[in-house]
Formats: C-alpha cells, structure tokens, sequence
C-alpha cells in the first residue's frame, strides 16, 4: 500500500504548516486528528500530495474526521489569502471560521429532509380517522412540500413515531434538500423612484461583480433596496449573505426579511447556541438556507449558490475583529463577491472614508438616497451650551423642556449616553482621590445597583469605600453621569413617565433585548436611555425626540477615527427621530458648541464633514491615503513592550518607502495587569507595505526580546488603542 504525505494546517500560534503520512490522499479541507507533541490535534488537510523534506520521519495521521471537505475550495482559498494578508498564522485562521462544535471534531452530517411518495401524494384525505398525529404529519409534509429534520422538530412531541410510521407505510421518503425557487415564495417590495434607480444600478450587469455604496440618509429605506434584491437573487435559485454589525440589529431586521421572502432564512451570530450555528452552517452549504443574516463571522460562512452579499452599516466599527485574527469582514465581503462574480451592496448612511473614498474616485458605485419617504423629513438638530444651561442627572432644562412636550403629545424619547453605570468617577472633594483600577491606567466606574466599582476594561470589580481611603473623608462624590444615573433622575423628574434603560448591565441576552423593543413598539415605555446598543438600525414610528445627553467623550480622541466615529455615532442615533410622519428633533448637549465638528453635524450633513476630513487625513499620511500595520506589545513588566518594539523597529530601518513610527505607550497604556506599546508602520502603496511585512514579520519572533512578551500585528488597524 502506498504511503503518500499530506500537508495539515492546525489551530496554534504557529506561522507554519506540518506534513504528516497517510495511505491514502486526503482531498484539502478535511479534518484530521493528528499527534502533535504528546498531544493529539484536529488540523484541516491543505495540500495532498506532498513532497517532505528529504530525510525527515513523518508521523502517521490518527483519524480521518470528514468524509467529504468540511471547507470548500472555494473557502479554503479566501481564508489562505486573508492569512496572508493579515499575516496571522493559517492554522488559527481556518480554525477561526468554523462553528466551535466543528472545531472539537463534531461530525458535519447533513440535515435530513422528507418528502411525500408517489403514493402519498396520490392521497386527496387521510384515509383513517384515527392517527391524528400521522394525519398531522402527513398534512405538514403535502403543504410544504419537502420539511427538514429542523422543522419537524417544530411540530412537537410524538412527530418521530409519526414520521417512522409513515415511511413504513410508503408515504413518506427521505429525499434531498428543496430547491429554493421552490420552497420560498417571494413576497412583493415595492420602491420610491430613487431606491428604483439604486435597484436597477445594481441588477444591470447581473451575473459579475460589482461593489455598490449604497449611501443613504437614516430612515431612506435602505433595507428595501436589499430586500428587493434578495427577492430576486432567492427567485433565481440563488443564495444572498447579509452582514450586520451586532446581535441588537438582527430581531427587527430578521423579521423583516422573513416576512417579504416568506422562507427559509439563517440567523449567524455570538448569541447561537453551538448547535444553532453548526445547523446554520450545513444548511448554508447545503443550499436549504436562501438567505444568511450574521454578524462578523458570518462572512466565512459556505455558500452552495452565492449570488449576492449586502454589508449593512458598512463603516461599523464592529466588523474589524480585534483580537486574535485581526480581520475586516466588510473588506473580507467585497473579496469574497469579487473571487465569487457576484454583487456586493455596502450601506450606510455615513460611510468609512475608504468606502466614500472608493466611492468617489469610481472604483465603487455610488448609489445615494438623499431623502425620507413622502412626509418623512428629517430631524431639525439643536444645540445646549452646557456651560451655560445647569444639567441635573445630566438633563439640562431645555432638554427636559423638550422631553415633556414630547410625552404630552403622546411621542416617545431616546436619551443617549453611551457610558453605563451610575457616573464615571468617585471622588474625594478633600484630597482629590479618585477610585483607580488596580490593573488598568484606568478609572472605576460606579455602579449604584450593585453597590460595586467596576473597570468597563478588564471587569475587574470591588465594594464602593465608605470613605476616602487616602484621608478618611467621610463623603465621596459621584462625578459625571452614567445611564443608571440618567435613568434615576429622570425618575424625580417625571416620576410618571415609563422609562427602560438598554445597555450591557440590563440586557444579558437577546430575549431580554427583543422583550425591550417589544415593549417601545407597543408604546409601553416612553422614554429609552440607552448606549451604543440603540444607536442604529431600530425603527420606532413613535419615537419623535433624541437627546444626545454627552456628545463631547469623543472630540479630543487621540484616536485619527476619534471625529469620524463620534460623526457617524451621532448621525445613526439621531436618525431614530422622526421617522414615521411625525416631526423628529434632536438635542445636542456639548461644553464646546463652537467646534468645528458641530457645524456639518448640525445640518446631518455627512458629505461636508467627509470632505474636510479627507482634506485631513491626506496632510497626516492616515488611511485612506496610506495603508498601516500596527505592531503592538504587551508584557508584565513595564520595560519588555518598548524594548521589543525597539528592536523590531530597528530590524525594519533599512527601507526607504515604509514610514516607522516611534514606539509609544497605548492609549491605555495597562490594561488587565499588563503594559502596552506599539509601533505603527505605514506605506503609500499596499502592495510594497505587504511585500515588506512578510519579511519582517517572519523575522520577529527571532529576536531575543520577542520571548518576554506577547505581540500581535493589525494589518489596517481600526483604531490605535
């Protein structure tokens, strides 16, 4: 029997693959169990066959798990070019866009799926007034014409018995899975004049690639354009991925496209049960799901007939991992359309300066909706000068002013804050002591529910002090305003309004959120005070007025994003107001009314504040005018960062076209116990910045300091933290 050498790429933090022998040649994407050390590892066959090392004694593979690729060629090759790009090691890349039960060595077994037999068809009535069950049974399985063992499981108890009765009798058969034409009716979408035109750009070269910016101001009906593009990739026979930025997108926006497609449709995200994600999974690869909605890692998910991919708030920041493999799966998802021929739409209404970049140079399409629908216009925006208007519970009168009127006429309100707990600081007004973390260059936050301090960094937590534990003063100050704050002043201030506050301490998991939204759309809460968590995505044709409670914690960002996001975050939450046929206002508490970014913010004007800021960012060298890398280091010891990321700077000096920063602490310069520095490396050109990072990260690890800390790399980093 021959003996043949197979290449196996497996999930450590290594930046190599191990050959290994088997007797026969195993096809790549296959899982293996492989002894690797004194332990046994999967690992994912990437080539076979291959020729080791001359002289090198290879170990047999254990177990061959998958009879057929659990990767497709197809995904395996996007997944080694993105390690690549990202220079993160191939093994933790594959292993990063499976389902965690795949990832132990659980079996990837296809759904089953039942259809009526000839003679089961041939029945008009159930021929015996006994066995309900199976009649029920038999009933379900006629009007759908084929059910998965998924959707049997919905019917209830006693369905199996059923089922087994029924194929004994010839009635019923195990069959493939339906087609999608077949199994889901699409319903009707109809569009605007403008969405028509974005519709028509986008469907005109069916059948290739073409990446779209669908720019459209909040509430202009973006999700329209999708659904009806969806319509018909679904009537086609054909599959669509749609990308949303988190799980708090998903209940509205899933109920939405299951009522116009009328079918099949699987949900991807960080709240799937492991089951529910591998079931997603197969039913993806097999063609049952037509259409995949999913967060992050959803972008990798296998598609049997791809035929469209919609990235939804394409400028989130959410779509760039960061930690581990450092990817970005909006960039991920126009590779992927642009490898598959296929359509790509990435929406937003206050796009990333390289999608808007792209946009105007021509190398996207740029699709805008400037408007609302007919008697839906857009929110007129005010701002308060908090150096002049006293704020209580960070409510300053005028907004207070507003938010009664507001309830009087029966509307309801969205305070936004986003920073939760109670306030920010404990202070003692004597010695001027303030609560630190202990692990983190960072402030513990109160939280009064609990009557606890908590790091929103490393989580770390403790009891609030009865007193000053410098001087012993015996009264410590509560400074600043957390939503828990918020939401107990607007208790004394109107104590017979109905207020839920939506942020990470009150809503756990998405029951508990999809319970909150509930209650908004059934007008059982009158005023929201949330975080982030509401900025975007929701729809409430109630909800008139938003009042933006601190909109100053990001215009001194160190950050080169810091304006770009704080714009973007401020737009999205402020179109929540007004966006059924009533009047939307939105209020703008800010200590410095006169920086320059309140001026195109005030007129919700996106375009001008995108202009200036790529004016900016083109004098400073930042993307979208160069393309960075960020070396970053972390060590126990305070001096390990810098020493390693000095050396690494050095040991990349000889070329004239990268551009080496000079080493500096993190923003959060400790986090969790350890310290942190990087270096950023940027270039004008891609393909010269990549060439050089594959040099000089292979080389890292070589130098002596690498081994007294932990670093990573970020190729087109999000941030500098």
């Amino acid at each position: 029997m021959a003996i043949v050498a197979i290449r196996v790429s497996l999930p450590v933090p290594l930046r190599r693959s191990f050959d290994y022998t088997h007797d026969v040649v195993l096809s790549p994407g296959v899982r293996v169990r492989v002894p690797f050390g004194r332990r046994l590892l999967i690992g994912i066959v990437i080539e076979a066959p291959v020729d080791p090392s001359p002289g090198l004694v290879l170990r047999p593979v254990t177990e061959v798990i998958d009879v057929v690729p659990l990767l497709t060629e197809e995904q395996l090759a996007l997944l080694m070019f993105a390690a690549d790009y990202y220079h993160h090691p191939l093994g933790e890349v594959l292993f990063s866009a499976i389902p965690s039960a795949l990832k132990q060595g659980g079996r990837f077994v296809a759904s089953k799926h039942f259809s009526l037999t000839s003679a089961g068809a041939a029945l008009s009535v159930w021929p015996s007034p006994r066995a309900k069950r199976r009649e029920a049974l038999w009933r379900a399985i006629k009007d759908a014409g084929v059910l998965s063992e998924s959707d049997l499981k919905g019917l209830g108890k006693g369905v199996h018995p059923a089922l087994k009765a029924l194929v004994a009798a010839g009635l019923v058969a195990e069959c493939g899975p339906p087609s999608i034409t077949r199994s889901e009716p699409c319903g009707l979408v109809d569009l605007r004049p403008d969405q028509g035109v974005a519709y028509e750009a986008v469907t005109r070269d069916e059948g290739g690639f073409q990446a779209s910016l669908l720019f459209g101001v909040t509430g202009s009906g973006k999700t329209e354009v999708y659904l009806k593009l969806m319509v018909d990739v679904v009537a086609r026979g054909r599959q669509a991925l749609v990308l949303v930025p988190e799980i708090g997108l998903t209940p509205q926006l899933v109920a939405r496209f299951q009522a116009a497609l009328k079918g099949r449709l699987g949900v991807l995200h960080s709240g799937c049960t492991a089951h529910e994600r591998t079931r997603v999974w197969s039913q993806a690869a097999s063609g049952e799901l037509a259409v995949i909605v999913g967060t992050r890692s959803a972008v990798f998910v296998p598609l049997q007939n791809p035929g469209l991919i919609v990235v939804d708030e394409e400028h989130d920041a959410s779509f760039k991992q960061q930690d581990g493999f450092r990817y970005h799966a909006r960039d991920i998802a126009v590779l992927r359309a642009k490898r598959l021929g296929i359509p790509v739409v990435l929406g937003s209404a206050t796009p990333s300066l390289e999608t808007y970049r792209h946009a105007l140079e021509g190398r996207y399409r740029l699709l805008r909706l400037p408007e609302r629908g007919p008697g839906r216009n857009m929110p007129t925006v005010r701002l308060v000068d908090l150096g002049r208007e006293r704020a209580r519970g960070g409510i300053s009168l005028p907004l207070l002013d507003a938010v009664r009127a507001r309830l009087a006429a029966r509307e309801q309100v969205l305070l936004f804050l986003n920073r939760r707990g109670y306030a920010p600081v404990l202070l003692c007004p004597e010695c001027r002591w303030h609560a630190p973390c202990d692990r983190c260059d960072a402030r513990l936050t109160v939280h009064a529910a609990r009557d606890r301090l908590r790091c929103h960094h490393c989580g770390h937590e403790r009891a609030i002090p009865k007193e000053c534990p410098r001087c012993r003063h015996a009264k410590l100050l509560r400074v600043g305003e957390g939503t828990q704050r918020v939401e107990e002043a607007l208790a004394h201030m109107l104590p017979d309004a109905r207020v839920a506050r939506i942020d990470r301490d009150t809503i756990t998991n998405r029951l508990a959120l999809e319970d909150v939204l509930r209650r908004v759309r059934e007008h059982e809460i009158d005023i929201l005070v949330g975080t982030q968590m509401l900025a975007k995505g929701h729809d409430f044709k109630d909800l008139t007025l938003v009042g933006v409670i601190q909109a100053d914690q990001g215009l001194h960002g160190s950050d080169f994003r810091a304006d770009e996001q704080l714009f973007a975050q401020i737009v999205q939450v402020a179109g929540r107001a007004g966006r059924a046929d009533k009047a939307g206002e939105v209020i703008i508490q800010t200590f410095h009314p006169t920086h320059p970014l309140w001026t195109p913010l005030a007129r919700l004007d996106y375009e001008a504040f995108a202009q200036s800021a790529l004016t900016d960012r083109k004098e400073a060298r930042f993307p979208p005018y160069a393309y960075c890398a960020l070396l970053r280091a972390e060590a126990l010891t305070p001096e390990a960062p810098g020493r390693f990321l000095e050396a690494a700077r050095t040991l990349g000096l000889h070329t004239d076209s990268i551009v080496l920063g000079s080493v500096l602490p993190a923003t959060l310069a400790r986090r969790a116990g350890y310290y942190r520095a990087q270096l950023l490396v940027s270039c004008s050109r891609r393909a010269v910045l990549q060439s050089w990072l594959s040099t000089w990260v292979s080389r890292l690890s070589e130098l002596p300091e690498a081994a007294r800390v932990r670093w990573s790399l970020d190729v087109d980093p999000y941030s500098l933290f």
